[in-house]
């Protein structure tokens, strides 16, 4: 694979405006849609329930004095490598000269080295082992996890954009359930089942989308990449992309906002609720569920209205204010039952977010030209979180003697609250 070339075999052809209906990419396959679903499932069925169960349940049977901090350990360093390649390689693949097309190269790299971490982690018994590994999984899948992406751009039209957006978003939503439920049912001596089951599941469901894909192929040579080029490439001036940077802010604010909250999830079953270790990733698995109960439905009502209307931003704004309403119920929370609600009314907000939060990114692109690269920025908007969350919720936590799951909680209604305000600033979207 060389990414010393871009240009693309339909060069002649005129830009694609980001927020028009035409694609770059060429006529798929009836196939595609339900495989591209199923990929995007893949990739969430394999990172969020490495990192939001099977590494927090392995660090708590490690060390359950320390497992908070251990667990902000491992979040952070993999969170900063991500935030290093996501952008990077969303170029990169940009440039990607290859008769196998410009991004199944690179979702097929991705699962080869995300499977390597998988096994890493799967028999790893120290906290250094498993952050190493975890880097390894994050950067294989990382790789795999920005294709898929750049192809809403490259492959769905802005007419259907949010309703995909939303279907993706349901399936990241049963990965979840699926993965917590997954981890919960195997057994709790058998650490290394907890990694290999889910992550072996994740990389062949997104092989499944190459043998389908027709991918776009670049055959012309692009000019060397300069150190400013490279630096550009975690980068989009605010000032004069406005509409992008806006939109960007509240994406990232809104996701510090529920990564916060779902990277302790755990352990605030374990700590606040009571829950014993050993039952604890049964309630998480229930959790889940009331998560996606509450998340299916008005990811696909609010994905068809979107699309039906025109219209992004007052969901993104009422979505955030729904959130908010079910994270101080869970602050309150005295009983399962309660909590379980609480987590209802978040995965509705959720849900709302995620049927126009995708579709609205690829709106205010700057151009599709470069949209590997500008979708890498996007998605900093939700890596750099993975990183920050863990290293904001240490004081946070500590705050009147340690395990203050209430204050972390009160941070993350912050958050999301500004995140509702800042996508006041679009002006570009309805």
């Amino acid at each position: 694979m060389s990414t010393d070339a871009i240009e693309p075999t339909e060069a002649a052809a005129p830009a694609v405006d980001p927020a028009g209906d035409e694609v770059h990419g060429a006529p798929q396959r009836r196939v595609f849609l339900p495989m591209y679903v199923l990929a995007w499932f893949g990739v969430s069925l394999a990172l969020s329930t490495l990192g939001g169960a099977a590494i927090p349940k392995a660090l708590a049977i490690l060390d359950n004095q320390n497992k908070g901090t251990n667990l902000a350990l491992v979040a952070g360093i993999g969170g900063i490598v991500v935030v290093i390649i996501t952008p990077l390689f969303g170029r990169l693949s940009d440039r990607t000269r290859s008769r196998f097309g410009m991004r199944n190269p690179w979702m097929v790299g991705g699962v080869a080295v995300g499977v390597v971490g998988v096994v890493g982690l799967a028999f790893s018994t120290t906290v250094p082992a498993m952050a190493l590994f975890w880097c390894v999984t994050q950067i294989g899948f990382g790789a795999t996890n920005m294709a898929v992406h750049a192809l809403l751009a490259d492959q769905i039209p802005r007419r259907i954009r949010a309703r995909i957006a939303a279907v993706t978003g349901v399936s990241a939503g049963i990965a979840l359930i699926v993965g917590a439920q997954t981890v919960a049912m195997l057994p709790n001596d058998q650490q290394a089942t907890w990694f290999l089951v889910p992550g072996l599941i994740g990389a062949a469901l997104s092989l499944g989308l190459v043998l389908v894909l027709r991918d776009r192929v670049r055959t012309e040579p692009a000019e060397p990449l300069s150190i400013k080029e490279i630096v550009s490439t975690y980068w989009l001036n605010p000032v004069v992309y406005r509409n992008f940077g806006w939109a960007w802010v509240c994406r990232f604010l809104v996701t510090m906002s529920i990564v916060s909250v779902t990277l302790y999830l755990l352990y605030f079953i374990i700590d606040k609720l009571g829950i014993p270790i050993e039952q604890a990733s049964g309630v998480l698995a229930q959790a889940m569920l009331f998560f996606f109960a509450g998340n299916v439905v008005t990811t696909l009502v609010f994905g068809w209205l979107s699309d039906h209307t025109g219209r992004r931003k007052p969901i993104v704004f009422v979505s955030c204010l729904v959130t908010v309403i079910g994270l101080i119920i869970a602050v309150f929370a005295g009983s399962t039952g309660v909590f379980m609600v609480a987590i209802l009314i978040v995965g509705a907000g959720q849900g709302a977010y995620v049927a126009v939060d995708v579709a609205l990114m690829t709106e205010v692109l700057p151009t599709f030209e470069e949209a590997g690269k500008d979708l890498g920025i996007v998605a900093l908007a939700y890596q750099l979180p993975q990183l920050l969350a863990p290293m904001l919720a240490i004081p946070v936590l500590a705050i009147g003697g340690g395990q203050n799951y209430s204050a972390l909680f009160v941070c993350s209604i912050v958050l999301s609250l500004l995140g509702g305000l800042a996508i006041l600033g679009v002006r570009g979207v309805r």
